[in-house]
């Protein structure tokens, strides 16, 4: 799944690719995802926050 267009997917759908992809790919690492999909950390937490998603580090997930 690329993740280049997740400014216009569906939050709730993003949050699932996300938290799934940081999973099973890499290890709960926001910065790692981010820099492999080359798209912008602020503008995905963002994105998700306007949802109601925060980004829990210590869990390596969005909730």
């Amino acid at each position: 799944m690329n993740l280049a267009n997740f400014e216009t997917m569906d939050p709730v759908m993003l949050m699932s690719i996300v938290n799934m992809k940081l999973r099973d790919d890499f290890g709960g690492d926001i910065d790692k995802l981010t820099s492999y999909f080359d798209i912008s950390k602020p503008a995905l937490i963002d994105k998700l926050a306007s949802a109601g998603f925060e980004f829990l580090p210590e869990a390596g997930q969005f909730r």
